[in-house]
């Protein structure tokens, strides 16, 4: 891949509760063949893309739980689009539920987790979600549940970043964007570029002061990120009406200027294109300049303290 080159946010309409893998991977697939017409090298899948976001519900079918997981990736149903991207020469960042060999039961089966495949369909680095948000345990009393930990372990595998594809990728999941922490880590190891998915509610009706807020919050941590650490980044949503709950949308592609250079239009399938520029963060690299002004040795409550 140059170092020019086209990439793409795959943003993804509402997947129902019960639908197959089938007919979410033909959706992808398509989205794959307009992202070739349109010249484009590297596309971002959302979180979770393969299925609904089911840490939304207390789930107590156990064959229902289990059905949501990948046991292996790809996967005879996962396996189309793999050898699609693969034929049309794209790479792509792919999230979805992992499951721990062995694991069973209702919770706790595996992890929140984001791969990153090259053009020639090989699987070239692995994430696992670090800050997995929500409840622990089921809680009744809330109006939306969001039981990622119940579900998921933290993640285990740090902050990877990877060369591949000609510039060096890192990933982030979901609720991993709104700490500084995150972007720092991948920042410091030199990432260009950064892929991110998520499945975010527009609506917070446990704390409905936030609500007006929730799409300045979503861009606000990143744009920041882009300029403090020179990357760029590709967000891609889960979107719209999805099992009674309103995903924002809202994905978008960010410059290491922190400008969002395109920003989706509506809460369906849709692909959203720019052309970057991967020596371009070499300008804000240099302008913060790591070795020169950072100063880590006054930095130790980060590390030493949660809170």
């Amino acid at each position: 891949m140059a170092r020019t080159f086209v990439a793409a946010a795959a943003q993804l309409g509402p997947i129902a509760r019960h639908e197959g893998r089938v007919p979410v991977v033909a959706r992808m697939v398509t989205l794959l063949h307009e992202a070739k017409a349109r010249g484009v090298s590297f596309v971002a899948f959302p979180e979770m893309a393969l299925t609904t976001f089911f840490p939304r519900w207390h789930i107590e079918d156990s064959d229902e739980v289990l059905s949501y997981f990948e046991a292996s990736m790809p996967g005879p149903e996962t396996r189309p689009l793999f050898d699609t991207a693969r034929d049309l020469g794209i790479g792509f960042y792919l999230g979805y539920a992992e499951l721990i060999p062995g694991r069973s039961g209702l919770n706790h089966l595996g992890y929140n987790t984001a791969i990153l495949v090259d053009s020639a369909g090989n699987v070239t680095a692995k994430y696992r979600k670090v800050h997995v948000p929500g409840n622990a345990v089921p809680d009744a009393s809330l109006k939306l549940q969001h039981l990622e930990p119940w579900y998921f372990d933290d993640g285990n595998l740090g902050f990877p970043v990877t060369e591949t594809m000609g510039g060096k990728f890192g990933m982030l999941i979901c609720n991993d964007r709104r700490w500084p922490e995150s972007w720092r880590m991948l920042g410091l190891q030199g990432a260009e570029i950064v892929a991110l998915g998520y499945n975010s509610p527009s609506q917070l009706p446990d704390n409905p002061a936030q609500n007006a807020l929730r799409k300045m919050h979503h861009l606000l941590p990143m744009q920041s990120a882009a300029y403090q650490n020179g990357l760029w980044i590709v967000a891609t949503a889960k979107a719209g009406l999805e099992g009674g709950c309103h995903m924002m949308g809202h994905s978008c592609i960010i410059a290491p200027s922190g400008e969002v250079v395109a920003l989706s239009a509506t809460d369906g399938d849709e692909l959203l294109t720019y052309r970057i520029d991967l020596d371009a963060t070499q300008e804000y690299k240099r302008f913060f300049d790591f070795k020169t002004y950072r100063r880590p040795e006054a930095y130790g409550l980060i590390t030493q303290r949660h809170e």
